[in-house]
């Protein structure tokens, strides 16, 4: 048996080369207030929205003295709820690094996004998550605005690279790890809470002075543009025509 290209499948090839993605990104600037996001406040120091300085115009900062900040979403629904309805997710964001210091030395913090599914929680912990390290910042490097972004296939099984997962323990290493039957899709089918975070899991810093500005937070869920569907479809009803 011979299988013939017909010339309709070959248009649907030739077409799928250049297949166009929607990508749908929503983006908080601050200009309009915080969209739901929250940092430190307490005892140690005070979040709060600049009305400029920022990357550029309005941005959320934080001056606060604690063992690392964070910066999270649990309201605004553009950056939570089913990630795996996308072909392709990136984060992105801006940071500014005017100060971090522990006892009179300046030091650099990892930077890290944290993707979180409360509902899932087993065993005591508050939360699965996934993250996804950045770099280590500090105000030597960071001093002007940094963008940082990572993009990833949200329906993936297994860890990316660079990737962690938190929710258990491995009983050799005792380093944190999702727990058995978690799979990466898992997790992000269901996010209740996203974080821009210090606090790396496994690791401990001491009480740190920061002084940290972010700007530009925003999420872009890629997926076929309706055309390429169609597109799509029609290969699959001529892919299958063979002669004998």
């Amino acid at each position: 048996m011979s299988t013939k290209m017909t010339s309709g499948m070959a248009l649907v090839l030739s077409a799928c080369a250049g297949l166009a993605f929607a990508g749908d990104t929503v983006t908080t600037d601050f200009s309009s207030g915080a969209d739901g996001w929250v940092g430190p406040s307490g005892p140690g120091g005070a979040t709060t929205i600049e009305g400029s300085g920022g990357n550029d115009g309005a941005y959320m900062q934080t001056v606060f003295n604690n063992f690392g900040i964070t910066f999270s979403n649990t309201t605004n629904s553009a950056f939570l709820g089913d990630y795996t309805t996308a072909d392709e997710i990136t984060l992105s964001m801006d940071i500014r690094v005017d100060y971090l210091n522990f006892f009179g030395q300046d030091v650099s913090r990892p930077w890290l996004v944290e993707l979180r599914d409360v509902d899932g929680a087993t065993n005591g912990y508050p939360y699965n998550s996934v993250w996804f390290l950045f770099d280590n910042v500090s105000q030597a490097n960071n001093s002007d605005w940094s963008t940082y972004s990572v993009t990833f296939d949200p329906n993936a099984i297994d860890l990316p690279s660079g990737w962690g997962g938190y929710g258990a323990e491995d009983p050799m290493t005792f380093e944190p790890t999702l727990p058995d039957g978690v799979s990466f899709s898992d997790v992000l089918s269901g996010i209740d809470e996203i974080a821009f975070t210090t606090f790396q899991p496994g690791f401990f810093f001491g009480f740190t002075d920061h002084t940290i500005g972010i700007d530009n937070l925003s999420i872009t869920r890629t997926v076929p543009a309706p055309s390429a569907l169609a597109i799509l479809a029609f290969g699959g009803m001529v892919g299958t025509r063979r002669r004998r």
